[in-house]
């Protein structure tokens, strides 16, 4: 049987397309969907917002 996808109280971000067109990574989208089915944004092709600055990525 299918399931429909679940219920999230956070929005899907906002990715700049203009960024994401050529990227390999997302193939245009500008987000990836995680192991546990959540949208991030593309982190090949999509700056961290500015107002998180302070917040480092785990792969840096």
């Amino acid at each position: 049987m299918a399931h429909g996808a679940h219920h999230s109280p956070l929005l899907t971000p906002r990715p700049d397309l203009e960024l994401a067109r050529e990227c390999e990574m997302c193939l245009g989208w500008g987000t990836v969907v995680t192991r546990d089915g959540d949208h991030e944004l593309c982190r090949t092709c999509q700056p961290l917002p500015e107002d998180d600055e302070a917040v480092a990525r785990p792969d840096a």
